[in-house]
């Protein structure tokens, strides 16, 4: 056979498996270092005892209602947060007006600024020493080491991902469809119920997921205005806190275990939506 009679593709460079295996098989071995081993330890710990001893740190009534504040804050936190959302994305994606990339601007702010730096703005406001503090004493209305306050940095931090996740896609969408209903007569709550909600749900639904997720874990800025006063302010991450400086070991990974396993829940959730979007 003559140098010109080569079979197509002899030539063709052969891809090497050793660099794919490699890559695989660090990331196989990072994810198990800095991800599977400490959950299984927090599990091992918190079970270690036995289930007895896990059950009574649980019902543990600091650390009952630090799950009850908890969850208390996230269900004010999410539902809030959805209706921000929903409004920022629908002003943003469907009107032009001056100040628009501002305000983007603005509800992006809480990605870069650390939580701890919201919590002290939050004191320098509503402290009694603050812009509103002898106003608010006045009225006898209490918001720093308090739910109101908890409620409020957890709404700071976490209000951006609804909007983050919605407004791209209706920005893709366009407004055809809703102005094609508008000229078929449908009312404005017609047109978001039946056009908008159904193109925006799952990453509406990825959104609130994602704020759970945070509203849940929050700790910087809930640490500087709740107080952390014992049985009253502190959410499951400050009682975590508090059990480990109590030198409470079994009951820390206790509580810490009821936060991975919620993380876990959430991080279903989100496989979900994703594979569903």
């Amino acid at each position: 056979m003559s140098h010109l009679d080569v079979a197509p593709g002899a030539l063709a460079p052969r891809e090497s498996r050793t660099v794919p295996r490699l890559l695989i098989g660090l990331a196989l071995v990072m994810t198990a270092l800095f991800v599977v081993v400490p959950l299984v330890y927090i599990f091992h710990r918190a079970f270690a005892a036995g289930w007895g001893v896990f059950v009574q740190n649980i019902l543990e009534p600091g650390t009952l209602h630090a799950i009850w504040l908890t969850a208390l804050v996230a269900l004010i936190t999410v539902p809030l947060n959805i209706g921000f959302g929903v409004a920022a994305a629908w002003a943003l994606s469907r009107f032009e007006f001056r100040g628009r990339k501002t305000l983007l601007t603005l509800i992006e702010i809480p990605f870069s600024i650390s939580p701890i730096i919201a919590g002290i703005c939050y004191l320098l406001l509503y402290g009694r020493t603050g812009l509103l503090g002898p106003w608010l004493n006045e009225m006898d209305i209490k918001i720093l080491f308090a739910v109101p306050g908890i409620v409020l940095v957890t709404m700071f931090v976490t209000s951006p991902f609804v909007v983050r996740e919605v407004l791209p896609l209706m920005q893709a969408q366009g407004s055809e469809q809703e102005q094609a209903a508008v000229t078929l007569g449908a009312s404005g709550w017609q047109i978001f119920r039946r056009v908008t909600l159904p193109n925006i749900r799952w990453a509406l639904l990825y959104g609130a997921v994602l704020c759970s997720a945070r509203a849940v874990g929050e700790f910087g800025g809930v640490s500087v205005v709740s107080g952390s006063i014992r049985g009253q302010t502190l959410t499951l991450p400050l009682q975590i806190e508090l059990l480990f400086n109590d030198l409470n070991t079994v009951g820390a990974f206790a509580a810490a275990s009821v936060l991975t396993l919620l993380a876990l829940v959430v991080l279903v959730l989100k496989t979900v939506m994703e594979a569903r979007r």
